[in-house]
Order: C-alpha cells, then structure tokens, then sequence
C-alpha cells in the first residue's frame, strides 16, 4: 500500500517526522509512502529548517502551492494534488492536523475515490471564527480512518456518525517529536545576546487574527502583560503577521525581546528553560503541558481541552484583563504542576503504522 503523506505547514512536520521514521524502521512488505509536501509554508524558517532538524527526507514531491488568500491557497493545493494523483494514484492519503493542506488534500483524495486517513481526527474548539475548525470539520466528514489524540476526540467523533471500529486512539505524535528530540535541544543565539537565565522569562507568541490583526488591542495586550510581568523579559519570536501589524505601530519595550521565528530545537530549548509560557497556539500547549511548563492561552476556547484539564495550561480568553492575575499566580509560584494525558508517551507513530499495517489488508 503506497500512502501519501501530506505536510504543508510548520505543525505538520512535528507531526509527520515519527510516522515517516517508524515505517523505515519497519519497513513492512505491504507499506510504502511517498512524502507530499504542498508548499503551503514555504519559508525557510517555517520549512525546511523543520526537515533538517528532524531528520525528515527530503519530499518526494513539492506542489509549491505559495501564499494567497485562504480560497486561493486551497484551490492551488487541490488542483496541484489532483494532478499528481491522476497521474501517479496512490493507495491512501495520510493527512495531519488541520492546516489548508489538511482539508485540500483530503477532498481530492475522495473524489477520486481513494480513501483518507486523518492523523489527530476528532479535536474540535467548536468555533467556527478559527479558519482551522472549517477545516478539522470537512476533513473528518469525509474521512475513513481517524488517529486521536484523546478520549474527548472519540466523543466528538462519534456524536458526528463516525463508526467507532474506524477511530484508532494512538496518542499524539508531536510528542513523539518532542520525546524524540529533547535532548537535542539547542541554546539560540538569542539566549547568550540577551543574557537569558534558566527560569527569569516568559516566552510568548501570538499569531490569531482576534490577538494581532487589530492594531490597538495587539498593543494593549502585551503592554498588559509587560505591566503585569514586574521585571521579567518577555521573549517573543514574532509570526510574519504579527510582525507586520507591530511595524505599522512603531511600539516598543525594553523587556520586549522581539526574536525572528527559531527553528524547531532552539524554540523548545527557550520553552523548556522559562518561567512559563503565554500563547494563542494549540500545539504549544501539547508540548508544555508534557515539559511540565506553565502555560497560559489567550483565546476563547481549546481544541485541547486535556492541556487544561490535566496539563499545565489554563486559557485565559482575549480580554486583556485576565493576564495580570494569571501573571501573578505564576510569578508567585502557584501555577499548578499538572500531569501528561493517556498515551502521550512517545509511542504513538509505532501505533498508527501497525494499524496502517492492517489497513493495507482493507485496500
């Protein structure tokens, strides 16, 4: 069985590099894959520097699908992957997460009749305001095979109609990841020029339209959290379109320390080693919550309820005012010490390719 394994932004290729390692350690008779990369991140720092630090092989193919719009994206990605499925079919589309890539890919795959699988079905923030939710939502109604990460998933799933022998709960692979490569965690650049000391900063990143796109609520949010963070520096690797919306304002602190986006070991190096963590990503939350870091998430909802539930993490919302009492508990030393979900133990690829195994016997 040949599957296609579909990467196309930077969460992604945390999430395909212990599939991808587990069937060459394998190397079952029945399974092959060839690695689609649909170019949907095509920055350096936002791609390839993930390949070489993962020791993930080079794309057996690059749809070089760009920027755009969110339609113009997903259109360029669908027609690119159909061409290559009528040209060179293969057997199953394997997909991750629940980037444009995700979704576009998916629906090529099943109008040519060819089955799907979704690796972190079933996650779902109920908010259809996340460009991600859409895309969570037409993946897993029309896939055939889903890999959670959580019990809470296979509930959705099943209240969604999905037949409970085709949910397979494997774990989470971006722990695989950050299990698999903790050791090689590499001290930035940004670590010896600002002086960073182990535990004396909080890191932060933002990077949804409600926290960045609006010029005057970026600015009071993070003068919020530099009011509230007495004197310690805020580290902040800056997203693209964040950057953007900060150089229009011409706004800064001496305690803001803006650092260009890291690469996949320096990033989880300054994480491990601060005071804790505030974000409005998902994934970040998986990775604190099993390093033990305190995390706080501004927005609204979570698609991973279990990092709030069991892990470290706590979401806040996007009212500015929640952050000074979070602040404060941390810098108190109050925040709680949480605990790591089921199965996320660094197993989870060795999981999904034994199923993909028997998967093959379906096809």
């Amino acid at each position: 069985m040949l599957v296609d394994i579909i990467a196309g932004a930077r969460p992604n290729f945390m999430k395909i590099a212990p599939i991808i390692h587990e069937i060459e350690r394998v190397k079952h008779p029945k399974l092959s894959y060839r690695l689609v990369h649909t170019g949907q991140h095509y920055d350096k720092r936002m791609s390839e520097d993930f390949f070489d630090q993962l020791n993930i092989p080079k794309p057996d193919v690059n749809l070089e699908s760009g920027s755009g719009t969110q339609a113009e994206q997903t259109a360029k990605i669908m027609v690119r992957y159909e061409s290559l499925l009528l040209k060179e079919p293969s057997d199953l589309t394997l997909v991750v997460g629940d980037v444009n890539s995700t979704m576009a890919c998916s629906i090529v795959a099943k109008k040519l009749n060819q089955r799907v699988a979704h690796v972190e079905g079933g996650i779902r923030s109920f908010d259809l305001s996340m460009p991600e939710e859409i895309n969570r939502m037409v993946t897993d109604s029309i896939a055939d095979y889903f890999f959670i990460t959580s019990d809470t998933a296979n509930k959705n799933l099943i209240k969604e109609g999905v037949p409970g022998e085709k949910i397979f709960f494997v774990g989470n692979t971006m722990i695989d990841t950050l299990l698999a490569n903790r050791k090689r965690f590499t001290k930035p650049s940004c670590w010896d020029d600002l002086g960073l000391q182990k535990g004396g900063y909080i890191v932060m990143t933002l990077h949804r339209p409600a926290n960045v796109d609006e010029e005057s609520s970026l600015i009071e949010l993070i003068s919020t959290i530099i009011e509230s963070g007495e004197d310690v520096p805020i580290i902040f690797p800056i997203h693209p379109r964040t950057a953007q919306v900060f150089e229009t304002a011409g706004w800064e602190h001496p305690r803001l320390k803006l650092v260009d986006p890291l690469p996949y070991l320096e990033f989880n190096f300054l994480v491990e080693n601060s005071m804790g963590v505030i974000t409005d990503s998902g994934g970040i939350t998986e990775e604190t919550t099993v390093m033990g870091v305190p995390c706080m998430t501004l927005r609204d909802n979570t698609e991973r309820p279990e990092t709030c539930t069991v892990g470290t993490n706590e979401l806040l919302g996007t009212n500015p005012r929640a952050v000074a009492p979070a602040i404060r508990k941390l810098l108190d030393g109050k925040w709680k010490k949480g605990g790591i979900p089921p199965l996320w133990d660094g197993k989870c690829a060795s999981r999904i390719v034994e199923q993909l195994v028997k998967i093959s016997d379906e096809i």
